[in-house]
């Protein structure tokens, strides 16, 4: 899918990501608090280290925020998630191993999720696939994992099993982040990831089972 282009005045590549950069962490902590319509652009240059005007030579129009937030942080969840998960190992230890790792990169980046969550769909037409394209690929990730298990008949799962069980994973990390007022005062990050991944087990040995009975 083609990437949406953000057009800037500036020319100089490497001024663009640092102000960028200092753009998106003044409006991630903005939209957490605000959300993204009741947030002005003034808002973002004041919380970026800069002017209006200055903020206006690195984006167009405020959606353009919006999307580069969301954008990277897609693309820090999956560098993160590259550098800790091996899909090419088709073991119950390993997808114990990826699923902790997941969560944990969510537990690091709850703020950015929660932000994610609130104001994805306020993304214009063509910046919303390009992103959500984006999740699918990290969702594929588990996917193979589960695809390599189930060749190596550590598990008995279909297609579309196996396509539900990565999303399950998926949102499960995710719901950490967008689900925290109620989590966190019940449960540490590694209490999540023990009694979560127990239960991800659970229905796959399960199914397991079932396809031994047949």
């Amino acid at each position: 899918m083609k990437n949406v282009e953000v057009h800037s005045s500036v020319k100089d590549e490497r001024l663009i990501k640092v102000r960028r950069d200092q753009m998106i962490k003044g409006a991630v902590s903005l939209f957490k608090q605000k959300g993204f319509h009741r947030t002005t652009t003034r808002e973002i240059a004041k919380a970026s280290g800069f002017s209006i005007g200055t903020l206006y030579e690195y984006i167009e129009k405020k959606e353009d925020v919006l999307y580069l937030v969301v954008d990277r942080i897609y693309d820090e969840v999956k560098e993160r998630l590259k550098e800790s998960i091996d899909t090419a190992i088709g073991t119950i230890e390993g997808l114990k191993s990826a699923i902790a790792a997941y969560f944990r990169v969510m537990d690091d980046m709850q703020d950015e999720v929660l932000v994610m969550y609130q104001e994805a769909k306020s993304l214009t037409k063509d910046a919303l696939p390009y992103v959500l394209n984006k999740e699918l690929q990290m969702v594929q990730m588990f996917e193979d994992i589960l695809k390599r298990m189930t060749k190596q008949k550590e598990i008995a799962m279909s297609e579309k099993e196996i396509q539900l069980c990565a999303h399950n994973i998926f949102v499960l990390g995710q719901m950490w982040g967008f689900r925290r007022w109620a989590l966190h005062s019940m449960f540490s990050i590694e209490d999540y990831i023990d009694m979560q991944t127990s239960l991800i087990l659970d229905g796959l040995t399960i199914r397991e089972k079932k396809g031994d009975e047949k």
